[in-house]
């Protein structure tokens, strides 16, 4: 826990895809749809350190095109996750993990990548990576790759991305508690404990940002993350 609060927080200050190595993680040790329930309050206090930074260079046409059809994607992943096992949610979290990663391979080899034109790139975003969140809390591979595609600079990037992803995950949070009972007082008091590793996190990831070369790093991190996510889905 304490290890993935960590992630956590360093994925929030410039190691890209750090947040996204818990999931397997985290999914393996306390199941499929309870760990989403138990990671969101987490998220969301990572976000609202990156919000409190960079929150005034937030591009807010690019969140609220995005948001209806995330809400949308929301909904129906809450309704997916609700009706099947939990080996199966395992399964999906492994699959959506994977995804993200070969999506997050491809956008690093093709640096030139551009956003197709009309509203449909979008509308597929949006429910890809409303769904994704819901499912896993793994949407940050679909949204970076909409973001970086409009080319915003880093601080507009990351303020837009804090902003968007923190109205994500508060909207979330009632149906974690109501519909799939994953967030309960119990589980709410432990990721409260786990606040000073959030934060650590954050500091630790500006530190190791200036010593280890960031595409060796993030080769390393990709390659972990794709087999724990085979783990989940094969066990």
């Amino acid at each position: 826990m304490v290890f993935s609060a960590l992630l956590i927080g360093m994925s929030k200050t410039g190691i890209s895809g750090a947040g996204m190595a818990m999931i397997p993680m985290m999914a393996y040790i306390f199941g499929g749809k309870l760990s989403t329930g138990i990671v969101l309050p987490l998220l969301s206090m990572a976000d609202i350190f990156a919000v409190a930074y960079y929150h005034r260079h937030a591009h807010w046409i690019y969140v609220i095109r995005l948001l209806p059809t995330t809400v949308i994607g929301v909904l129906i992943g809450i309704y997916v996750g609700d009706v099947i096992s939990d080996q199966v949610f395992k399964d999906i979290m492994g699959i959506i993990v994977i995804l993200s990663v070969v999506i997050l391979v491809w956008r690093d080899i093709r640096k030139d990548v551009r956003i197709p034109g009309g509203m449909v790139f979008p509308v597929l975003i949006g429910l890809a990576g409303g769904f994704a969140t819901m499912v896993g809390n793994a949407a940050g591979a679909i949204m970076a790759l909409y973001l970086l595609s409009m080319r915003l600079p880093k601080n507009e990037y990351i303020g837009t991305g804090a902003w968007f992803f923190l109205i994500i995950n508060l909207f979330k949070v009632p149906f974690h508690v109501f519909i799939w009972e994953t967030i309960t007082v119990q589980t709410l008091l432990l990721d409260f404990m786990l606040l000073p590793a959030i934060a650590a996190g954050a500091f630790l990831g500006i530190y190791i940002v200036k010593f280890i070369p960031e595409k060796a790093y993030r080769v390393f991190l990709l390659v972990t993350t794709a087999l724990t996510a085979l783990v989940l889905i094969i066990r």
